[in-house]
């Protein structure tokens, strides 16, 4: 129905901006969300589930998914098994445990990193984030 940008991710599933949902969701597929939800978020299929959070959107309650593209805010622990990207606008609260991880500058997060690799959780520290100097023109 509904296609992403990058990628050939398809969007199966739309909570349009104005729409307030309470209560848990469970997707398959594809989800955007440009609305509220007030619940728990989880996929139905562990290898298939990508999250869409546009800009305006938030959700409250732990979030589950195997790909997540976030730009609005999520309070609550979120568990990614593959990939994140947070946009320049997103803001979590909570802790967020993560395969591969792309951050944007202007994302924000309060909570922990936790990094998971062939199922062993390692938390993140702010040390351990490399730090790059910007390029000299």
């Amino acid at each position: 129905m509904f296609s992403k940008k990058k990628g050939s991710t398809k969007i199966d599933s739309l909570i349009g901006h104005g729409t307030t949902l309470t209560g848990d969701v469970q997707f398959a597929g594809g989800l955007r969300v440009d609305g509220v939800i007030l619940g728990n978020v989880s996929m139905a299929d562990e290898k298939n589930g990508t999250l869409v959070i546009s800009e305006k959107a938030r959700i409250e309650g732990k979030v589950q998914c195997s790909h997540l593209i976030l730009n609005g805010e999520i309070r609550g622990p979120i568990e990614v098994s593959h990939y994140v990207e947070l946009q320049a606008k997103s803001r979590i609260v909570g802790d967020l445990a993560y395969k591969t991880l792309e951050m944007h500058p202007g994302a924000v997060i309060e909570g922990h990193l936790v990094h998971v690799h062939n199922g062993k959780r390692e938390e993140v520290s702010p040390a351990d984030v490399p730090r790059t100097e910007p390029k000299k023109a």
